[in-house]
């Protein structure tokens, strides 16, 4: 027989099994893009704490944590010569890299799990914009939930920091300016004044899981 011990012991196995596999399967989804495993855990530390800072529950900010590492996960069906074009797309390109924020999110969908529901959520609108010009819907303002407008902060700040195939990282204040003239365009307002008034504790998560040379 089981005592209580063993029993949370176990459930407490599952749930860091369950978040290893979900953790890892936003891994394959970057490193196809050749995208280091430390984008997803760089995005997934700048979501965790942009949500607590919006006044999320601890929990939400956790699920966010965990499931924010599978934004890209819809990458997995793009074609390697889009995914890894070194320059610009075109527009029949462009037509297709942006599917993948829907078919991320028709992976996860039907699962009953809640941060594999959240994960859902968060490959669906990632991508949507404040002002209304994002995809793959073209959701508006608060209408974006809470998880993605959280997410295209933390995605975009880090992307613009890092070495891709169609681009050279950009400077910090090459990236600041960007997030002051996309207030309100792009992104939230008020999440981008708390990215602002809390810069130093991103950029402390920037530092510690730096990508090796």
């Amino acid at each position: 027989m089981y005592d209580v011990t063993d029993i949370v012991e176990i459930h407490q196995e599952l749930e860091a099994t369950q978040k290893e596999i979900i953790y890892k399967m936003g891994e394959i989804g970057e490193s196809r893009s050749k995208e280091t495993g430390n984008h997803v855990k760089r995005v997934a530390e700048y979501s965790k704490l942009l949500a607590s800072l919006s006044g999320l529950t601890k929990k939400d900010a956790e699920v966010l944590f965990t499931a924010s590492p599978m934004h890209d996960i819809g990458k997995v069906a793009i074609p390697d010569a889009i995914l890894n074009k070194p320059g610009k797309l075109t527009s029949e390109e462009f037509e297709i890299m942006k599917k993948h924020a829907e078919i991320g999110y028709n992976i996860l969908k039907s699962s009953q799990r809640k941060t594999l529901k959240a994960a859902a959520i968060v490959a669906y609108t990632h991508h949507e914009k404040w002002d209304g010009s994002g995809y793959p819907n073209g959701t508006k303002g608060k209408n974006i939930h809470i998880f993605g407008r959280i997410t295209a902060i933390a995605d975009v700040f880090d992307a613009l920091g890092s070495d891709r195939a169609y681009k050279k990282a950009w400077n910090l204040e090459r990236i600041l300016e960007l997030f002051k003239k996309q207030r309100g365009k792009h992104f939230d307002p008020k999440l981008v004044d708390l990215f602002f008034d809390n810069l130093e504790q991103f950029l402390s998560i920037r530092d510690k899981f730096q990508d090796s040379k």
